[in-house]
């Protein structure tokens, strides 16, 4: 790539080099001077001088206030700001004095009131006193535009960021202005709920407190809270989060700009979810099954003495579920223990380790760079790595081709990306390299699959065999234990040890249930899709000790050495997985690791075929995990109207074939079994295909039946 042009600009008499076409803000900032913005945001795209806050005089300009913000650096140009210009300072005050003229003097009760721009400005730049005795205008408040979202029509400063985030980056079109001048105001479009998935990301761009979260309201105030630097744990991209804890309570989560990973942006599921910590079913104690009483309390002395029969009477005879939420130090540890102190056994991993991707290694920021995008696999990105969904989305933007399937021309475009979301990261790395592609990505099921097979991986050298009979069933996790092929092993195991979180479905079956912890209550690290290693830290303290420390205790039982601390973990994992980096290295934001050196080595990955599709014949089913689903997702009321539609999708010509319209009620059926479900139709579907969340069609086959109810 060329190197820019590079221009002098003068502000307020300091002189600054920037390349040509930079943004007068990013250019002032540059010089150390702040030109104050409200609607200015450059991750929203262009800007559109919408609130008139960063005026300022420019020479050889005409003689009047200019927006800074749809400005850019050109060689000579000369600027003044507040500091230097009475021009640029009378219309600063003008600016906010108009803003304020209807504006509710309620910070002290306003949520917003000492993290608010506005506030800030107003003392910075503002006019002292008012010169307006007139009632201000009102409006019904606060009004519910979602259970996560409420909207205060009176603070609203028209600055446009959230229906500018709506129309150009989520795309949901869900959030507009109605009416015109001195009457626009923002709305949910036709007066419905804001049901985007991004939609909390409104809330953070608001720069007053016209769009708060329901969550957060009268739950804190600035300087009663701590904040801590984490990582979201709830999908394979990992999203840098800020949490607000107050009295050691988690009380909200906000995104943590890592350009690279989340470009600042956060989902509901990540910035709402906490909720689950304070379930009403959170187990909190051991419970030992005892005969004709069922499960029973217990304390952890008690608790650690069954979890040592139940190992050694199953030595040799024992399999392991992960749920891939694991931290890598988790995982490592309890390998170890069982690897290593009761002899190689089998492991239910959620992710496959194969390494042949890392050859196509690129950061996500990539995929917005990228001149085509091609996209595999039945299941919905969104549902999956809803981060990268927009990553897309911005590709496309930018002008790229968002190519559907494995059968694609890519010639002639040195830029391509590809994101599979089917399969195992071996069929996406053979693809890749049979597409020639600059970079690729395979987006797993589960936050830390990969972290976790490594771990498990690093603990021994010793091949895994399968028992037969099962003596121990140890399911690691609500996820695991929610999946069918788990509760399957359950009833062939002769004994379960379940660590979960929650009175769910392992607490029927399980002889011995000691309690987990949710990322939130973690520290260690996780491994991200891109293969970027990233750190948890602990915002609260968990109501039970955490994994890592019982495992701990077990494990000297067994002769086996495991530190109760992550760190320590880490140091003896990172010298055979990542190279040795100290943990302390792992930081608030980590590097992306480089590509391999030397000639890819890509292992058979099979290529799958799309079914053919028939005029009346079966559909092949594809059942996915919606994104807002889940153990800690179902404990959260705020998020239950953002559980999957009773819907399946079908390809036009699929739909066609069956007379069936968008929206027609229809019977999906299999082996004597049906469910009516709503028709969906879309363009991003491979005809032959029907797709629909698994919680939906978990009682049908692989084949089903399609017919207009």
């Amino acid at each position: 790539m060329s190197t820019p042009e590079q221009v002098t600009v003068t502000v307020d008499g300091r002189a600054v080099q920037v390349p040509k076409g930079t943004g007068l803000v990013e250019t002032a900032l540059a010089a150390g001077i702040e030109i104050p913005v409200f609607c200015y945001e450059p991750r929203l795209g262009p800007a559109i001088g919408a609130c008139r806050m960063c005026l300022v005089e420019v020479e050889g300009m005409p003689p009047k206030p200019q927006a800074a913000c749809t400005l850019t650096a050109q060689d000579g140009m000369v600027v003044k700001t507040a500091l230097t210009s009475d021009m640029a300072r009378n219309a600063q005050n003008a600016t906010l004095e108009f803003i304020l003229v209807n504006h509710p003097l309620d910070c002290p009760v306003c949520d917003k009131g000492g993290e608010c721009p506005l506030q800030d400005l107003t003392f910075r730049f503002g006019p002292g006193r008012t010169r307006m005795t007139f009632p201000k205008r009102t409006f019904d408040k606060p009004i519910p535009i979602s259970p996560t979202i409420s909207l205060d029509r009176e603070r609203c400063i028209l600055c446009y960021r959230c229906t500018r985030f709506s129309e150009s980056v989520s795309e949901d079109g869900e959030l507009v202005a109605v009416n015109r001048g001195a009457q626009s105001m923002i709305a949910t479009f036709d007066d419905e709920p804001y049901r985007g998935r991004f939609s909390g990301n409104v809330t953070e761009l608001c720069p007053v407190g016209a769009l708060l979260p329901t969550t957060y309201r009268f739950e804190a105030r600035p300087w009663e809270i701590q904040t801590v630097p984490t990582v979201c744990g709830l999908c394979p991209v990992g999203c840098n989060v800020n949490v607000t804890t107050r009295e050691g309570k988690v009380k909200r989560v906000l995104s943590r700009n890592h350009p690279d990973v989340d470009g600042g942006w956060l989902c509901d599921k990540g910035r709402f979810a906490f909720g689950h910590l304070r379930a009403r079913d959170r187990i909190v104690d051991p419970l030992v099954r005892q005969r004709r009483r069922g499960l029973q309390p217990a304390g952890w002395d008690e608790a650690l003495d069954a979890a040592e029969r139940l190992l050694r009477a199953a030595e040799g005879r024992i399999v392991t579920a992960l749920s891939g939420s694991e931290t890598v130090e988790q995982a490592y540890a309890l390998a170890k223990l069982l690897r290593q102190g009761l002899g190689a056994h089998e492991a239910v991993l959620p992710e496959e380790v194969d390494e042949s991707l890392d050859a196509f290694r690129l950061p996500l920021s990539a995929i917005a760079e990228a001149e085509a995008v091609v996209i595999t696999g039945p299941e919905p990105v969104v549902e999956r790595a809803p981060i990268v969904d927009l990553w897309i989305r911005a590709a496309r933007r930018n002008g790229a081709a968002i190519l559907m399937g494995e059968d694609v021309d890519v010639e002639g475009k040195k830029r391509v990306v590809l994101v599979g979301s089917g399969g195992g990261p071996q069929e996406t790395a053979a693809l890749a390299h049979r597409l020639g592609v600059s970079g690729a990505f395979h987006l797993p099921e589960t936050a830390n699959g990969r972290g976790v097979a490594e771990a498990w991986s690093a603990a021994s050298d010793e091949e895994p065999t399968t028992p037969e009979p099962i003596g121990l069933l140890i399911v690691s996790g609500d996820e695991a234990a929610a999946n069918p092929d788990v509760r399957a092993l359950a009833e062939r195991a002769e004994s379960v040890l379940a660590t979960t979180m929650f009175q769910g479905l392992a607490v029927g079956w399980a002889d011995l249930v000691l309690p987990g912890t949710s990322y939130l209550e973690r520290d260690g690290s996780y491994v991200n899709l891109e293969g970027r290693i990233q750190r948890l830290r602990r915002a609260t303290i968990p109501p039970a000790p955490d994994e890592l420390a019982w495992i701990s205790q077990l494990a000297a039982r067994f002769g086996v050495e495991i530190s109760p601390y992550p760190s320590v973990v880490f140091a003896e994992l990172s010298e055979k997985i990542f190279g040795g980096i100290p943990f302390g290295e792992v930081g608030e934001r980590t590097s992306l690791p480089p590509r391999p050196e030397g000639e890819a080595i890509v292992t058979a990955g099979e290529i799958r075929t799309a079914p053919e599709a028939k005029p009346r014949g079966p559909l092949q089913l594809v059942a996915y995990r919606a994104l807002f689903s889940g153990p800690a997702v179902e404990r959260v009321p705020e998020l239950r109207f953002q559980r999957p539609a009773p819907e399946i999708e079908l390809a036009p010509v699929d739909a066609e074939n069956r007379r069936i319209k968008n929206g027609d009620e229809v019977v999906v059926s299999s082996n004597g079994t049906s469910v009516t479900l709503r028709a969906r139709i879309t363009n991003t579907l491979t005809p032959g295909l029907a797709r629909a969340p698994r919680e939906h069609v978990e009682d049908l086959q692989q084949k089903v039946l399609v017919k207009k109810a």
